[in-house]
């Protein structure tokens, strides 16, 4: 997270008088952030919160040598409530609390010595003056709860926090307000609140840029920031914004083919390549790969070279994408060995591309590849690396028709990241696709089970608007069309018509799709108008706009003619079933069906 607060306490205190040094300045605090080791592109990908770090000063309080026991700096008298009214002890705990979490004493200790300076702080602040202190205080003691993992308990204290500065009064305020709505912003991430996460991320760069000016480099660093927040809650308008904003700052303050300036490409070429420009994908990986290897960055040119391959893969430039996907992996195999997840990511893209090539064995040669790597990582990998690429390889499987195998995979994905913070949204996705393949195995409470907790997570994290969210619904709602909920299926229907109508627009296919979904769940409730109605303005989309070629239209139009002639006959007739509303013929086999309903299979 851009600029963390923190206090400072100086080397040369007297034991019991402690007293803060001056507030950071914007400048000083931006050069605590570019310190060697700490990244100057921090991701909001899901991450834990730092701890406060230890202060220089390892003085410790020493009781008074001239008397036999120690009176005036007992442990019980400094720490009571009484005692919390003396202004220099909020200095003094805040430093302990520090130099407990450095001693590895343990985050609880400290826990209590930053709520004691909380505390100390808030009682000691001059009413009508707000107290960079305490602001400060607080920012320590919601980071010791984001370590102890109580994410819940750390919000209501950066809400605080927050209300304590007053940009007006200048730098050292504005700088106080911006840490805290960054930190807030992680926090909420790490909840899985993905839009709430966003909000405070907006209001603190509304909070920089007041301050520093558009143009100063530490915007830029966190335009880049929010981008891969708004990249990760697939809001890519917004992020291509955020990256434009970025590389012109870098543009007037970096070096030509400077590593910043790689970064935001990368990170532009990652959200031209999800609006379908894989054109301008392509430009802006191969100058990101080009400052790389004028900086010397062999393993991140290798990254690289695996991403032009992915854009090469969808311009179909399948020859030009194997010749990426090797590049790539001789670096890594170099540099990282033959067995590290790195060199497994490759395989996974090798066997996505012969498999779009229709050489199977080739594919799932290199699956193997990737699972046997996947069984036995290296040390230092992340659960979420090893599920993602299960994740990816599962796809692989589902698209030869091996939904056993896929649903085996997608299980263990996601019991890796079930006890990981911030991953509601990745489990989600994982739950949805789980559901499919439920669905197409025919165990149908199961689909609807793994729906229901994938539609909670992401209406939780703040998704309930995004494309994704409507898809699925409709499948949800496909689900309980199987088991016969035939009001449930209506309800999940009409949600997901609002969402995916407002995303995608009406002559999507996810869309089209849906409306199909809807039109027959009318129908057996009854409601012969509707129906008609939908399967009309299906029909007319299809002439004016998509074209009469589609194998579904004479489907719909068949069906349009046999409502509407039920309905001359009488209006109020008993609802047909389902079965044969959505399977006319009983004996088409589940596959066939599947093929029968665009709105069966979505892609993730």
């Amino acid at each position: 997270m851009p600029g963390l607060v923190s206090v400072k306490t100086p080397q040369d205190a007297p034991p019991l008088r402690i007293s803060v040094s001056e507030a950071q300045t914007p400048t000083q605090a931006q050069a605590q952030r570019s310190e060697p080791g700490i990244s100057k592109t921090p991701s909001p990908h899901p991450k834990r919160l730092p701890s406060p770090s230890p202060s220089n000063s390892r003085s410790k309080p020493s009781p008074d040598r001239r008397s036999k026991k120690p009176q005036s700096d007992s442990p019980n008298q400094i720490l009571s409530e009484a005692s919390l009214d003396n202004p220099d002890l909020g200095p003094f705990l805040l430093k302990l609390a520090r130099d407990t979490i450095a001693s590895g004493e343990g985050p609880i200790k400290a826990l209590d010595f930053a709520l004691r300076a909380s505390k100390s702080f808030e009682r000691c602040a001059v009413d009508g003056e707000p107290s960079l202190d305490l602001a400060m205080s607080l920012h320590v003691l919601a980071a010791i709860y984001c370590s102890l993992g109580r994410f819940e308990e750390a919000v209501p204290v950066l809400e605080r926090a927050i209300q304590v500065p007053e940009v007006s009064r200048g730098a050292d305020h504005a700088l106080a307000a911006f840490s805290g709505h960054m930190q807030l912003g992680d926090t909420f991430s790490m909840l899985g609140q993905v839009d709430r996460s966003i909000a405070c991320y907006e209001e603190g760069l509304k909070i920089q840029i007041e301050s520093l000016g558009e143009t100063d480099p530490r915007v830029g660093e966190t335009c880049r920031y929010l981008a891969e927040a708004h990249v990760q809650a697939m809001q890519f308008d917004r992020a291509e914004e955020l990256c434009k904003k970025t590389l012109e700052i870098h543009r007037v303050h970096s070096e030509p083919a400077s590593l910043e300036e790689a970064a935001d490409r990368r990170l532009m070429a990652l959200v031209c390549e999800a609006k379908g420009d894989y054109e301008a994908a392509l430009e802006h990986l191969v100058l990101a790969s080009m400052a790389m290897i004028a900086n010397g960055q062999d393993n991140e040119v290798a990254a690289i070279d695996v991403s032009i391959g992915n854009v090469y893969m969808s311009l179909c430039r399948f020859d030009e994408a194997i010749f990426s996907y090797q590049k790539a992996l001789t670096v890594f195999k170099s540099s990282k060995g033959d067995n590290h997840p790195s060199v497994a990511s490759v395989f996974v893209r090798l066997a996505d591309l012969y498999h779009r090539t229709g050489k199977l064995r080739e594919s799932k040669s290199y699956c193997e590849n990737a699972l046997r790597i996947y069984a036995k990582p290296v040390p230092g990998i992340t659960a979420e690396e090893i599920a993602g690429g299960l994740t990816e390889i599962s796809a692989i499987y589902e698209s030869v028709n091996e939904p056993e195998e896929a649903l085996k995979l997608l299980q263990k994905a996601m019991k890796l990241l079930e006890d990981k913070p911030g991953q509601q949204s990745t489990i989600a996705g994982i739950e949805a696709r789980m559901g499919v393949m439920f669905y197409m195995l025919g165990r149908y409470e199961e689909a609807r089970s793994s729906f229901e907790s994938a539609v909670a997570k992401l209406r939780a994290s703040g998704e309930r608007k995004s494309a994704f969210f409507g898809v699925v619904l409709n499948q949800m709602g496909l689900a309980c069309v199987q088991l016969f909920k035939i009001d449930e299926a209506a309800e999940l229907f009409e949600e997901a018509r609002g969402i995916l109508e407002q995303e995608c627009g009406s002559c999507h296919q996810d869309t089209i799709g849906l409306y199909s979904n809807l039109a027959a769940t009318y129908d057996a409730m009854g409601r012969v108008d509707d129906a008609i109605e939908i399967l009309e303005y299906v029909l007319k989309l299809r002439e004016e706009k998509l074209g009469i070629a589609n194998p579904d239209f004479e489907d719909e139009k068949r069906r349009l003619a046999e409502l509407l002639k039920e309905a001359g006959k009488t209006r109020d007739r008993k609802a047909k079933s389902l079965e044969s509303l959505i399977d006319p013929n009983s004996k088409k086999t589940k596959k066939e069906v599947t093929k029968r309903w665009p709105g069966l299979g979505f892609r993730i």
